[in-house]
């Protein structure tokens, strides 16, 4: 399964893609794309949105992850990064690419184990899982990454509470060991 995270951004959104198998995990690509600051907030958009697409196009992933908005001081900035999740969202969705959503504390939570994890410790956490070891990861990548390896934790663990084992070995067959 092929997953692609985004960090969604006015300036710079960061994708991450990962490949995920049988409890493995790849880095299949990362990378930035910058925003030119002098264009208005509808073209970058566009920019937004035509990028992922060819991103989408290349890598056909099987799932789509976004970070969800991040509510600061600044009421301006979290709209405007609405804005990009929203055409990053959308884009997803004309690909009829499942989309998924993850706040930030929930991703840290899931790749370091604590909520209130440094982006030093996401980056390394990520370097560790994906087994990278001289690679140059920009922050908005580490964070890309780290979106798809939560999506793929969450995939593994079972969302849905089942009533009893019976339902839950119909739900999750996978997960029966056998002797």
């Amino acid at each position: 399964m092929i997953i692609l995270g985004i960090d969604p951004g006015t300036r710079i959104t960061g994708y991450g893609i990962i490949k995920y198998n049988n409890n493995s995990f790849i880095k299949v690509s990362s990378g930035s794309i910058i925003l030119p600051a002098d264009k208005p907030i509808p073209q970058r958009l566009e920019i937004i949105y035509s990028e992922l697409n060819k991103i989408i196009k290349k890598h056909k992933p099987d799932e789509f992850a976004i970070e969800t908005a991040f509510y600061g001081k600044n009421v301006q900035s979290a709209m405007k990064i609405g804005y990009a999740r929203g055409v990053s969202i959308l884009c997803a969705l004309h690909n009829k690419v499942p989309a998924s959503e993850y706040s930030p504390r929930e991703v840290k939570k899931a790749v370091v184990g604590k909520g209130a994890a440094s982006k030093e410790q996401v980056l390394f956490m990520i370097k560790t899982l994906l087994n990278i070891k001289s690679e140059n990861i920009k922050v908005d990548e580490s964070d890309a990454l780290a979106i798809a390896l939560c999506h793929a934790f969450r995939m593994k663990t079972p969302e849905r509470k089942t009533k009893n084992w019976k339902s839950f070995i119909e739900v999750y067959p996978e997960r029966v060991i056998q002797n």
